[in-house]
């Protein structure tokens, strides 16, 4: 029976203050609820916040914020790419975790420029991350003409100056994804050494294997040294258009009645963007991916097409933003640049015509902008150059403004 007059060494309560008090060496004291507290204390310490390159990991509102300075609209893509990223350097961070957790490895689906590279380029600009883009179009399984799957490992080794830890946490952008598919949603008896093949030879890169790869590239052979890579932890992004994959979504969602007095929903009453949200592992199955890769791509995203107000937003917004990316090489040779709102709409116009999305915008612009960037940095009379509609329709040439002459 302990005496009143013993107390916690740390509270200083006594016996009768609390459950219990625990008697040490030295007749050191300590009550229950210090026990408790350091316990706590024990456990928050245990309980790490996930790090990345020695940093804190952005929160994916933090990353979501990140992305908005860089990319306009796309707002629920971002949102999920934020999430599957944040998970996915949580789960780098985890270690020996008792519960294992899946790699979030993400498939975009959308028009060509709608930002699916970007976004993929962006992040791992942020994460400050290994990054690198191949194209499936090259691909073929091993021992065929065309370029081997593992040697896209290839890629993020060299963009991670051939440190093997870094390039094991960066991020490896796959285009062109949809080039792989199956000629048909069924299963082929002849070969397809560059569809259904690759996607068997990607299924373990994906999901997480060590692969030997040649630091140069090419073709493997006895004498040369490989390079040890495991992907376990790279985050593997797959992009693709998937043309006439809303067709197929439409099929399957679309109603179907007959007989008079029934009103017939139409298929087309949905744009592409709002059919391709509706995308179920199904259509990509019926349009030629197989249900392994799907299973390895379980962040499914679709980008929509870009409307005109967004890709006016684009023009001048972001921090790369055409606009400002010309009038800083103008300001560089000591001349102003503006552009009339009418001139940017019709760079929009003609984009859209081009149906290339946001890529088609630096396509009009530098095929209006080319002869008077060669051509001004020679005139020091003028002192800037405003842009119009019909300069961008080369229907007359911009306006000068000229520099006064000194008396």
């Amino acid at each position: 029976m302990l005496k009143k007059t013993v107390s916690c060494a740390f509270c200083g309560k006594g016996v009768g203050q609390v459950d219990k008090i625990v008697t040490g060496p030295s007749s050191v004291h300590i009550c229950n609820e210090c026990v408790s507290l350091c316990n706590e204390v024990l456990e928050e310490e245990d309980r790490q916040e996930p790090s990345l390159n020695g940093d804190p990991l952005p929160k994916p509102a933090e990353l979501k914020a990140q992305l908005d300075e860089h990319i306009i609209g796309q707002e629920r893509a971002k949102k999920a790419l934020s999430v599957a990223v944040y998970n996915h350097y949580k789960r780098v961070n985890s270690g020996g975790s008792d519960v294992e957790l899946s790699k979030s490895n993400i498939l975009l689906i959308g028009p060509t420029g709608t930002g699916k590279t970007l976004l993929a380029e962006s992040l791992a600009r942020i994460l400050q991350v290994p990054f690198a883009i191949v194209d499936a179009t090259v691909l073929t399984e091993a021992g065929y003409v065309g370029e081997d799957v593992e040697n896209i490992l290839v890629r993020i080794l060299q963009s991670a100056d051939y440190e093997v830890a870094q390039a094991e946490r960066g991020i490896l952008f796959i285009d062109e994804i949809d080039k792989v598919a199956r000629k048909s949603g069924n299963p082929s008896i002849t070969r397809d050494v560059s569809g259904e093949g690759v996607q068997q030879e990607l299924l373990k890169i994906l999901e997480g294997t060590v692969s030997g790869v040649p630091p140069k590239g090419g073709r493997k052979h006895p004498e040369q040294p490989l390079v040890q890579i495991n992907t376990r932890n790279i985050l593997f992004i797959c992009g693709g258009a998937f043309d006439a994959l809303d067709k197929i979504i439409s099929a399957r969602t679309g109603s179907r009645a007959m007989g008079f007095g029934v009103r017939h929903e139409a298929k087309d009453e949905l744009d592409a963007g709002q059919l391709l949200s509706r995308v179920e592992p199904e259509d990509l199955i019926q349009y030629g991916l197989i249900p392994e890769l799907i299973g390895r791509l379980p962040v499914i995203s679709t980008l929509h097409p870009l409307s005109d107000y967004a890709l006016l937003e684009i023009l001048k917004k972001p921090k790369n933003a055409l606009v400002r990316q010309y009038k800083k090489l103008f300001e560089m040779d000591g001349l102003g640049l503006s552009f009339e709102d009418q001139a940017l709409r019709k760079v929009v116009e003609l984009s859209q015509e081009k149906s290339m999305g946001a890529r088609g915008l630096r396509a009009v612009l530098e095929t209006a902008m080319y002869e008077i960037m060669f051509e001004l940095p020679s005139r020091n009379e003028v002192k800037e150059c405003i842009i119009t509609a019909d300069f961008i329709q080369h229907k007359g040439p911009p306006t000068f403004v000229y520099r006064k002459k000194r008396a």
